[in-house]
């Protein structure tokens, strides 16, 4: 059974809508997801994408890069669990508790969000475009065709290519 308590969280990548993994967000069967608005972060940080598979990274390097653009959903204990499986937490991300801006509201108000940032990350990672806002594109597809991999196979794979 899952629980009623709501947790906030900010997406900034392939979870949000028209994006690769938005569905997740979407199936009951995953637990309970209310969209609650766009927002950005109000702190600059680091926003790229990496690897081979073409996967956003949120850097935890703040004040490096831009006012990231994503959207904010409250989820249920089930929906969290199922966002730490795709976000490999805690053994890829991080996940901490930002102030982030609601944009369509008049008063622009901050709410706290939950968030996964990349910790460890290679330096070279800082030299890759910063964008303020990811939109999954043809000249840098999010790469799907791990899904014949298995998990750990993902993990791996992603872990080599996060140590260059």
């Amino acid at each position: 059974m899952a629980s009623s308590t709501l947790r906030r969280f900010f997406v900034y990548g392939t979870l949000k809508r028209g994006e690769p993994n938005h569905q997740l967000l979407t199936r009951p069967e995953n637990g309970v997801s209310k969209f609650v608005g766009r927002a950005e972060t109000t702190v600059k940080l680091p926003l790229v994408i990496g690897t081979r598979y073409n996967i956003p990274f949120l850097l935890n390097q703040r004040g490096t890069g831009h006012f990231v653009r994503g959207e904010i959903y409250e989820v249920d204990d089930g929906m969290m669990e199922k966002l730490d499986e795709l976000e490999g937490y805690p053994e890829f991300y991080d996940r901490e508790i930002q102030e982030m801006k609601l944009l369509d509201d008049p008063e622009q108000k901050t709410l706290p969000c939950w968030v996964y940032l990349l910790r460890s990350f290679p330096d070279h990672l800082l030299g890759f475009e910063m964008l303020t806002e990811y939109r999954d594109t043809p000249e840098k597809r999010y790469c799907e065709s791990y899904n014949e991999s298995t998990p750990e196979d993902l993990r791996e794979d992603v872990k080599r290519d996060l140590q260059k």
